[in-house]
């Protein structure tokens, strides 16, 4: 079984800066990549990046000024760093993995952007 545990969230004030990690473990095999989501309430989840085992990476263009995403692949630890969050920023932030198996996503974490 794998498990995808979401980290770092919380309150923060609009121009600051948070950083997400998700962590996998258990029987993980060989591992595509994974990816970052969030959810406004009443509303669909969106993607906000994605990074594969290479390192290449994906950020929406919605947030590639101010989002960036990397990956410690011993770890199984994928990171999002969230600079300048604004109010429209708040959200559930999931993430998922993306392995041979399958997909596993995590419960998410939520980021409140407010002053």
């Amino acid at each position: 079984q794998v498990q995808v545990v979401e980290s770092g969230g919380g309150l923060v004030q609009p121009g600051g800066s948070l950083r997400l990690s998700c962590a996998a473990s258990g029987s993980v095999d060989r591992v595509y990549a994974m990816g970052w989501y969030r959810q406004f309430p009443g509303k669909e989840r969106e993607m906000v990046a994605l990074i594969d085992n290479d390192g290449l990476n994906s950020v929406s263009d919605s947030v590639k000024e101010r989002f960036s995403t990397s990956v410690d692949n011993p770890k199984i630890t994928a990171y999002l760093q969230m600079n300048d969050l604004r109010t429209e920023d708040t959200a559930v932030y999931s993430c998922n993995l993306v392995q041979t198996s399958g997909v596993t996503w995590g419960q998410g974490t939520q980021v409140t952007v407010s002053s």
